[in-house]
């Protein structure tokens, strides 16, 4: 090993403080870096070297296998070492900040089924029960508000409006933002409110425990996983998803991405347009499934 990345790795180690794992990945890319450049040769010149060079590097890496996430990994190390090589005065210039990262694969959001999720709501339930109107009460707030987990937590009886059909979501960032909602789950919450006028609630929240007390995440996961598995749901099975599953929904039946970004409260459009590519994924398989000849080879 070279003795200057010798020294920056004793640098990372005693002055950054970092991990003695991060050390030895940043170790090990060096040395892998290192070993290509010197091939016939007695050391590295790292001054000489040039964005190229790395570039080439990165490229026969991939030949061998290397995935996005790795190459991404291998960059990082040589930029932070030459970060610390301007900082002693070695270099000049950070051949390795003129390359671009590798850009990773975007998965698309998960989502459940609308049949799924409508076997919950239109089960039959004791209508006398408060944890069994609360539960399908959690589900339909999820799936027909597209609110986040820590925004039905936190969701004040106040801020729920059945006469104008509304509800006043504290979001991210502070933010407030107004959620209209139907008929259906107009019906849900008042008689809902009914039963929880039995449970004395000792908080302000509109959805609490049997107890009275505001609900909890473990608790609201429990509910939405074990109902969307009962529906016969299967993969991941989160608040989340039911939230993904209404964006999509949404879209699906004409609904503007502008107005959908409002609704779930993203800071920019490009949050939003990730769902008009399971929009896409969805038609292309609803497409495949319906038509006589989508599968139907060419000759």
């Amino acid at each position: 090993m070279n003795t200057t990345v010798d020294r920056f790795l004793q640098y990372l180690r005693l002055e950054r403080n970092l991990s003695p794992r991060t050390v030895d990945r940043y170790r090990r890319d060096l040395q892998q870096w290192i070993g290509h450049e010197t091939r016939g040769k007695a050391d590295i010149d790292l001054a000489s070297v040039t964005s190229n060079d790395i570039r080439e590097w990165l490229i026969e890496r991939a030949s061998c296998g290397d995935k996005p996430a790795t190459l991404r990994v291998r960059l990082q190390a040589l930029r932070a070492l030459y970060r610390y090589l301007l900082r002693i005065g070695l270099v000049d210039v950070n051949p390795a900040a003129l390359v671009e990262l590798a850009k990773l694969p975007k998965p698309l959001p998960t989502m459940v089924r609308e049949t799924t999720v409508n076997a919950i709501l239109d089960a039959d339930i004791d209508s006398d029960d408060f944890t069994q109107v609360r539960d399908r009460l959690i589900v339909m707030l999820f799936y027909e508000t597209g609110i986040r987990l820590s925004e039905l937590i936190g969701l004040q009886d106040t801020a729920v409006d059945t006469a104008k059909r509304e509800l006043k979501v504290h979001g991210k960032r502070d933010k407030d933002r107004i959620v209209p909602f139907g008929a259906e789950l107009q019906s849900c919450i008042e008689h809902y409110r009914t039963l929880r006028a039995g449970v004395r609630p000792v908080c302000d929240n509109l959805l609490v425990t049997d107890k009275g007390r505001p609900l909890y995440p473990s608790l609201v996961y429990h509910v939405v996983h074990g109902g969307l598995a009962a529906a016969g749901g299967t993969g991941k099975l989160s608040p989340h998803v039911l939230r993904h599953t209404f964006a999509s929904v949404m879209l699906n039946n004409g609904a503007e991405l502008n107005s959908v970004k409002e609704l779930l409260g993203h800071e920019s459009l490009a949050a939003t347009q990730v769902y008009t590519h399971v929009t896409l994924s969805e038609l292309q398989h609803n497409y495949e499934l319906a038509h006589p000849r989508a599968l139907k080879k060419g000759g």
